[in-house]
């Protein structure tokens, strides 16, 4: 059976682009492993960058983006339920399925095939949460992620309370309720690249690309989301780009200080990208990386040689 490619990396890599000049070349089509871009109209913050899906005139198709309401919570649990759809629908029609994407739990929960189950919510856990600091509720998560050897979590990734107790909860529940051995996903197997970016580069990329989106209006996209109606504490739960200008529009942050901690905390999203994928290689996974300042050919060729030669493997 033809492998799945899987390309990663960190925000600002390039490794969008790379995955549809792949998948026009073999006949490939993308499924997103992106938390955020699954959602509508959330698309400068998301970076979604859906030009880079129309390659010399081939329109790439993709799949998991725009599928989910802003204000809802989407997980991983759904991710693997969605992703298996898309994964089973492209072999079903003879075509290459090439995940792509930077969020690491969800690509690898489906590389790993992780058994996992819908987390109700534990209104008991909750109050005895309250009041809670997000240093508190951080140690709190590291402890149980100690006591249980779980990956599900980077204890560095929970950004604000709401998304630490969310965490705690899931992390308690797996410890409580062991999956099903009938729950399993299936195993999927991928050749896995890497877009390798230098740190320094990288820095300057999500600077400018920064910029550009704020000149783009991505003030004016996270607006529109609050004259919708949906609660500001709904977007400050996405992170990054919804929690910071969210703030600076409820009069929280000025734009100055918006931008600054927005950058800086990009930059460290970035790094916690890299450390995620650096610990994939630990727990066992092949990553061939490849430099990111190669050209779009150069990478595309040896994204190609890595796919034929690790599909000739019997």
């Amino acid at each position: 059976m033809t492998k799945m490619l899987t390309i990663l990396g960190p925000t600002a890599s390039g490794k969008t682009s790379l995955a549809a000049a792949f998948a026009a070349e073999v006949g490939g089509e993308i499924i997103s492993a992106d938390s955020r871009q699954v959602y509508r109209r959330m698309d400068i913050g998301t970076g979604k960058d859906l030009a880079d899906y129309d390659v010399n005139g081939i329109k790439v198709p993709h799949h998991l983006i725009d599928i989910a309401e802003p204000g809802t919570k989407y997980n991983v649990y759904r991710f693997q339920g969605d992703f298996l759809a898309a994964y089973e629908d492209i072999m079903c029609r003879g075509r290459i399925p090439v995940m792509c994407g930077g969020t690491g739990l969800y690509i690898e929960a489906v590389l790993k095939g992780y058994r996992l189950q819908p987390v109700p919510e534990d209104k008991e856990l909750r109050r005895s949460l309250e009041g809670k600091t997000l240093a508190e509720l951080t140690e709190i998560l590291a402890g149980l992620k100690r006591e249980t050897g779980s990956v599900m979590h980077n204890t560095t990734d929970v950004d604000t309370a709401k998304r630490a107790v969310r965490a705690i909860e899931i992390e308690t529940f797996y410890k409580n309720n062991p999956s099903p051995c009938d729950n399993a996903f299936p195993k999927i197997d991928s050749v896995i690249i890497g877009v390798d970016i230098e740190r320094d580069v990288r820095r300057r990329k999500i600077t400018e690309r920064l910029r550009k989106r704020l000149d783009d209006g991505m003030v004016d996209e996270v607006r529109r989301l609050l004259d919708e109606g949906i609660p500001a504490e709904d977007l400050i739960y996405y992170g990054l780009e919804y929690k910071y200008v969210t703030e600076y529009l409820i009069g929280k942050l000025s734009y100055n200080d918006m931008f600054r901690l927005l950058e800086t905390a990009i930059h460290q999203f970035a790094k916690r990208q890299m450390t995620w994928f650096r610990g994939m290689e630990r727990r066992g996974f092949t990553i061939h990386w490849i430099k990111a300042d190669c050209s779009l050919d150069e990478k595309v060729r040896l994204a190609r040689r890595v796919y034929d030669r690790e599909n000739e493997i019997v």
